[in-house]
């Protein structure tokens, strides 16, 4: 689904990627961890071509998304993405919210594409806010008409950047009880995490990064319970 191969990226004198190879299988959840400043977020975003890479390569399936005749637009079209800080429309309701990529990107007849949205927020327990806007909302209930948002269309991959960072603890929980049903449907996700329980318990895979490169990737059970490289260690040792 996405090989990434070498990619770099710094912002001024500081190095952000450095060098990042990784590949994600279609129907894998990728779980990336590491300190704040890692580089967990610009990896997402340099996925989501909303920051270019300096250097390496990154394709979606067959399409080179580093590529500088690609149309990112219709790159992004084949993408969702969640932001640790909802980034809804304020000015739209959430009914409208979950249409609008719906009927503006993918074509999709009104009719259905409210279809699609009404089903969605009944998912996420929503269904009574159609017509709510957005700061009318809780935190916890934003973030998921964010997530209902994102896969409304059906993307091919899902990139979730701390989507539970800026929650009070209590509503965290509803949050990943959604990400948790996407899995369960076979989606492919790469989602930027502090929530090592679920992390451990949900991802396919944990992908550890610091000052900007992979430290370690492996399977949930082997990351938390045997690292092998020492500062994937020392940093579980203070995030358990």
């Amino acid at each position: 689904m996405l090989r990434i191969r070498n990619a770099k990226k710094s912002f001024g004198d500081q190095v952000v990627l450095d060098g990042i190879d990784l590949d994600v299988a279609t129907g894998e959840v990728v779980c990336l961890i590491g300190a704040s400043g890692s580089g967990k977020s610009t990896l997402l975003k340099c996925i989501d071509l909303l920051e270019s890479t300096d250097d390496g390569d990154i394709w979606l399936g067959d399409t080179e998304l580093t590529d500088p005749a690609l149309n990112p637009d219709a790159a992004r079209a084949r993408i969702g993405m969640v932001f640790q800080s909802y980034n809804l429309f304020p000015h739209m309701s959430v009914l409208r919210n979950l249409m609008v990529a719906q009927r503006a990107v993918h074509g999709v007849k009104k009719a259905d594409a409210r279809a699609k949205a009404l089903a969605l927020l009944e998912r996420v327990n929503l269904a009574e806010k159609a017509h709510a806007y957005p700061d009318s909302l809780s935190g916890g209930q934003q973030q998921r008409v964010a997530l209902a948002r994102a896969v409304a269309t059906d993307p091919e991959l899902l990139l979730l950047d701390e989507v539970t960072s800026a929650l009070d603890p209590l509503l965290v929980g509803e949050v990943l009880d959604f990400v948790a049903e996407l899995k369960a449907e076979g989606r492919t996700i790469i989602m930027a995490t502090h929530e090592m329980d679920f992390a451990r318990s949900s991802a396919d895979r944990i992908v550890f990064l610091a000052d900007g490169q992979i430290v370690e990737s492996g399977a949930p059970e082997q990351i938390f319970t045997a690292p092998r490289q020492q500062r994937t260690a020392q940093f579980l040792a203070r995030h358990r």
